[in-house]
């Protein structure tokens, strides 16, 4: 198989181009409300010093609003891509360059892990005017951020394929996306759950992203660090394997 990669790259700088340049609502705005989240818990907390096992609480909750950016908005490049592109009618720009349907879901996800990493960097350097940040185990830190934000960007691809308007986008957004990413234990400890939520936390690929992150970042984690690893790489595998297998097939695209 002879891959393009004239166009690959083009398609791959089509959609980091896009974000950078509406760099204030793409990588400043999460920074904002990172920042507001982080005011909102040290405000709620006062002078109290809370721990979460040997990790000062306002550390515990900095991993876990990092990494709630870098999944929303690996999510959001590559979902709000493609169904502007239904909206506005340009979706044939996908169809007719010649690259294989494996050629555009790997440019268009790496699109969404490069916004992921970006906004990665910007809210951790902003948070760590605030709070003390050291990481741990920073490979392990960066293969979480990278899995992390490509099993969004996937997971953006195909969501943005399903659906037909932005109404239908935003609803896979509020009651998915957004559910799945706070009853992870970003701003908890999953051990603090009763048995059975405990049970089904486990079953939240968020859980292993969020978990496994903090882990690089303080050291402590609420599950299996290796057990995470397994669980995301085989997820990011089966949502590559759907985005491709809808590209490829042209569901909801080609009529």
């Amino acid at each position: 198989m002879q891959i393009n990669f004239t166009g690959f790259r083009t398609l791959y700088l089509k959609e980091v181009n896009r974000f950078l340049k509406v760099y204030n609502q793409t990588l400043i705005a999460p920074m904002v409300t990172s920042l507001l989240f982080l005011a909102v818990f040290k405000l709620a907390m006062g002078d109290n010093v809370r721990m979460i096992g040997s990790v000062p609480f306002e550390r515990f909750v900095a991993s876990g609003l990092i990494m709630m950016a870098v999944v929303q908005q690996a999510f959001a490049n590559t979902s709000s891509s493609l169904i502007m592109s239904k909206v506005i009618g340009t979706m044939i720009d996908y169809l007719l360059p010649p690259l294989s349907a494996l050629e555009v879901t790997i440019a268009m996800a790496l699109g969404g892990v490069t916004r992921g990493l970006f906004v990665g960097i910007i809210v951790g350097l902003a948070i760590s005017l605030f709070v003390h940040i050291e990481i741990l185990h920073p490979l392990l830190a960066v293969y979480y951020i990278f899995v992390a934000s490509l099993m969004l960007a996937l997971l953006g691809i195909i969501s943005g394929i399903f659906s037909e308007s932005f109404d239908q986008m935003a609803a896979v957004t509020s009651y998915v996306i957004t559910p799945l990413a706070f009853l992870s234990g970003t701003f908890y400890s999953v051990r603090q759950l009763p048995g059975f939520w405990f049970t089904i936390s486990r079953y939240n690929p968020f859980f292993y992203m969020i978990d496994g992150f903090r882990y690089a970042m303080t050291g402590y984690a609420d599950g299996s660090i290796v057990a995470g690893m397994m669980v995301l790489a085989a997820v990011n595998i089966m949502l590559l394997g759907a985005a491709y297998w809808m590209l490829e097939r042209g569901y909801r695209i080609k009529s």
